[in-house]
C-alpha cells in the first residue's frame, strides 16, 4: 500500500533528481529588507551554536554559511541522492557528514546536537509527529529548533499573479498527473506548530514574519517562480502558455527601470528544546 508520505517522498525524490539545486536557485538571491537572504536570516539565528544538524539540507547553501563560522561539527540530510552529491561538490563542506534519509528516522544519536535547522523543508514532511519526535531526540536540552517556513506572497506583485496563473493551469490537467499533497499544513502556521512541538519536548515557538523581495528583470523572477514543485505536473505546451501568460501580467508590473517588482513573506521559527 503506498501511503500519503510515500507518494510524497517519490515525488521529492524524483523532482530533486532532475532539480538538484532547484531551492537555493530560486530563492538564494531573494532578500529581506535588511539585504540578508532567507538562508542568511536563519544561519545568523544559530550564531555560536557549535553542533547543528541541518534537516532537508538539499545543495548544502546553508551548511556552506553555517561552515562559515569556525569550530563547527556540522551535518545534513536529504532525501535526495543527486541534491547531496551537489552539496558534496561544495569545497566547503569537505568536513561535513552528509546523510541520504528521512527525517522520520534520523541516523544521529541522543542529543547529537545543539541545533537543528530547516530552510524550505520541514513544510514538506509527512508523518510530522515522528519528525518532531526525532527532532526533539537528537536535541540537546536547551538546544534549539530554526525553521524557515514559506508564507503568502506580497499582493499587487507578480509572485502573486503567477500563483492565481499557475492554480488555472493546474487545475486544466488530468487529477492523475498533479502532485501529491506536500506536508502537514500544521506546519505552516504558529498554533499548528506548537501543537506538534510541544508534545515532543520544545518550548512554544517565536514566529518572525519576513517579506523576501525577488525583484528583478522578467527573466530572472521567471526564472525562480518556473523552480516550484507545483508545475511538475505540466507538459511542454501547458509550461509554455503559462509562461507567456506570466510575461503578459509581468510586462504590465514592470518599472521603467526594467525590473518587476516579485516578494513573498517567509516565516523565521525558533522553538528551545526543553
Amino acid at each position: 500500500m503506498i501511503t500519503n508520505t510515500t507518494a510524497q517522498e517519490r515525488f521529492l525524490q524524483d523532482f530533486h533528481a532532475e532539480h538538484p539545486a532547484v531551492t537555493a536557485e530560486a530563492f538564494a538571491h531573494g532578500r529581506a529588507p535588511d539585504g540578508r537572504s532567507s538562508y542568511q536570516l536563519l544561519s545568523d539565528r544559530l550564531a555560536g551554536r557549535r553542533r547543528v544538524l541541518d534537516l532537508g539540507c538539499g545543495d548544502g547553501l546553508l551548511l556552506e554559511l553555517l561552515a562559515r563560522e569556525p569550530g563547527r561539527t556540522l551535518a545534513g540530510l536529504d532525501l535526495s541522492a543527486h541534491a547531496l552529491a551537489a552539496a558534496r561538490r561544495r569545497p566547503a563542506l569537505a568536513e561535513v557528514r552528509l546523510e541520504q534519509g528521512r527525517a522520520q528516522e534520523l541516523p544521529f544519536g541522543d542529543g547529537a546536537f545543539d541545533a537543528c535547522a530547516s530552510h524550505m523543508a520541514l513544510m514538506l514532511m509527512g508523518e510530522v509527529e515522528l519528525v518532531a519526535a526525532e527532532l526533539a531526540r537528537v536535541t540537546a536540552p536547551g538546544g534549539v529548533l530554526a525553521c524557515v517556513i514559506g508564507g503568502e506572497a506580497v499582493g499587487g506583485e507578480a509572485y502573486e499573479a503567477f500563483v492565481g496563473l499557475l492554480r488555472s493551469a493546474v487545475a486544466a490537467t488530468p487529477p492523475e498527473q498533479r502532485i501529491p499533497s506536500l506536508g502537514d499544513r500544521r506546519t505552516r502556521t504558529r498554533d499548528g506548530l506548537d501543537g506538534l512541538l510541544g508534545p515532543a519536548g520544545f518550548a512554544p515557538v517565536e514566529w518572525e514574519t519576513v517579506p523576501i523581495d525577488l525583484t528583478g528583470p522578467v527573466t530572472e523572477v521567471w526564472a525562480s517562480l518556473s523552480g516550484l514543485y507545483d508545475l511538475a505536473p505540466l507538459d511542454g505546451p501547458a509550461l509554455e502558455r503559462l509562461r507567456l501568460d506570466f510575461l503578459a501580467v509581468a510586462r504590465e508590473l514592470t518599472t521603467p527601470a526594467g525590473l518587476v517588482p516579485c516578494g513573498f513573506r517567509i516565516h523565521l521559527v525558533t522553538a528551545r528544546r526543553r
